[in-house]
């Protein structure tokens, strides 16, 4: 018997217990098997359905040339009212980031930021006179990304809020952001105290016509080659706008002084962007937006065109699948907390920002900023991993956006839904860390993943669509 288990080799396939006796004997190889997807054999069925689709392959080449031909340009700084359909009709109407939710569901930070909104249009004159505008139905509140927009952590925009204007000179589409109000007591983390609102009444008198009269002047800025520069020199385009903020305002800041009404108009203007190392993040994302708005509607894609967080639940959408959106609940948030704040007072992950990631930004991107870790943790070699782990989820490297520090190759892009679930990696967000109570503010700064079950929702549907449309094509016998 000794001599049978000298010649002969033993496979061991999940348990190894079983071959434990014959260790001594013979040589032993382990594989480390587990059921496709731990057991989920429906959701098995769907990834293997859509690998095996030619038409999914095609669409989502498609889809990447379409997004990545986009090239961003900020031509206009204009009220909402006036630049987002939906949001002149003369109905109260407010925006808000993240996937739909209603009212008496909505966590703190965007109760506050909509409260303070209520007040900065001047349709309530109290909190307590906006909630009750608010409880009652009587404000009707959609997302931002139906109306061609984003907007960082609450995301909340108004009729009377300056909206960048962002759309591509080969293109008709555009895309909207506010404008940054900088860090401290601000509407997007749910406070509305006398200096939110006077900062809000101040970009909307005058720093926004201000920027309008100077991009008008200059007849728009080139945003694609600000960003590449801008990860050359450490920012990833979503916690960190340092570089970036620092190169628009080079753009236009003598613009700025031209076009201000009067010196001291033109000092506030240039002193708040130097100040507000944040000030590039909304343009980022509305760059963001409109290249991967071109990626969507294209049938049997799984390209993910957006990821958004309402602070309850996450969300996503894909190329094939339209406008619909996959939800799951938000997730927590890894970082690190301002003095006094830990992870009890944090609210679930939350804003529109993910565009930053959905586009290949952010997250994916923290390769080439390795200072970002001071801000939301880790470690530089994390952020480095993190950068290279995009790359088994994402369908190609970007051409324009690239990371010095892995010898300038480009950050990963175009997140496929269909590897996410075969994989089991999530795409990594930085984030902000918004209080959980309305009018704290920002309380730290983290990573965070987007939830699983949204990529496996979304590829179960687009899965049986697909099938449902094969099916139709095809002739009776």
């Amino acid at each position: 018997m000794a001599d049978l288990y000298a010649s002969s080799r033993v496979l061991s396939i999940g348990v190894d217990a079983v071959v434990t006796g014959a260790r001594s004997h013979a040589a032993v190889h382990s594989l480390d098997w587990r059921p496709p997807l731990d057991g989920h054999a429906d959701t098995a069925r769907n990834v293997a359905a859509l690998l095996a689709d030619p038409r999914v392959g095609h669409a989502n080449r498609l889809a990447v040339e379409a997004s990545l031909s986009v090239d961003p340009v900020v031509t206009r700084v204009l009220p909402a009212h006036e630049a987002i359909v939906g949001l002149g009709t003369g109905e109260r109407r407010l925006l808000h980031a993240g996937p739909p939710i209603a009212w008496p569901e909505m966590c703190g930070p965007m109760r506050g930021a909509l409260i303070g909104a209520s007040l900065a249009e001047g349709w309530a004159t109290t909190p307590e006179q906006a909630v009750r505008l608010l409880d009652g139905g009587a404000i009707a509140l959609d997302p931002c990304h139906h109306h061609g927009a984003v907007g960082p952590m609450a995301g909340v925009i108004g009729p009377s809020m300056p909206v960048w204007v962002v759309g591509d000179p080969a293109r008709r589409a555009k895309t909207f952001a506010t404008l940054n109000e900088g860090l401290g007591q601000v509407l997007r983390f749910g406070a509305y105290g006398d200096v939110v609102l006077e900062r809000l009444r101040w970009l909307s008198g005058e720093l926004g016509p201000t920027l309008d009269a100077a991009l008008t002047s200059l007849g728009g800025i080139a945003l694609q080659p600000i960003m590449a520069q801008a990860l050359t020199m450490g920012d990833e385009l979503h916690n960190r706008n340092t570089a970036a903020t620092g190169q628009f305002l080079k753009r236009i800041a003598s613009a700025i002084a031209l076009a201000s009404s009067t010196p001291d108009v033109a000092a506030r203007a240039l002193s708040f962007i130097g100040g507000n190392d944040h000030f590039f993040l909304n343009l980022s994302m509305a760059a963001g937006k409109l290249r991967m708005d071109a990626a969507s509607g294209f049938a049997h894609s799984t390209l993910v065109t957006a990821m958004a967080r309402n602070g309850v639940d996450f969300g996503i959408r894909l190329s094939g699948s339209g406008d619909r959106w996959f939800t799951a609940p938000a997730a927590k948030i890894d970082g690190l907390y301002f003095p006094g704040f830990g992870p009890s007072d944090a609210n679930p992950d939350l804003g529109d920002s993910a565009i930053t990631e959905t586009a290949g930004l952010g997250g994916f991107a923290m390769g080439a900023a390795p200072a970002i870790v001071g801000f939301v943790g880790g470690t530089p070699q994390d952020a480095l991993r993190h950068s290279v782990s995009m790359r088994d989820i994402t369908i190609t490297a970007d051409p324009i956006f690239t990371i010095p520090s892995l010898g300038f190759a480009g950050t990963a892009f175009g997140i496929d839904a269909v590897a996410v679930v075969d994989t089991g990696i999530t795409p990594v967000i930085n984030t902000g860390i918004a209080h959980r109570d309305a009018g704290v503010g920002q309380i730290g700064a983290g990573i965070t993943h987007a939830p699983w079950e949204c990529f496996r929702d979304a590829i179960a549907h687009l899965s049986q669509k697909s099938t449902t449309i094969a099916r139709e094509a095809t002739p009776p016998a």
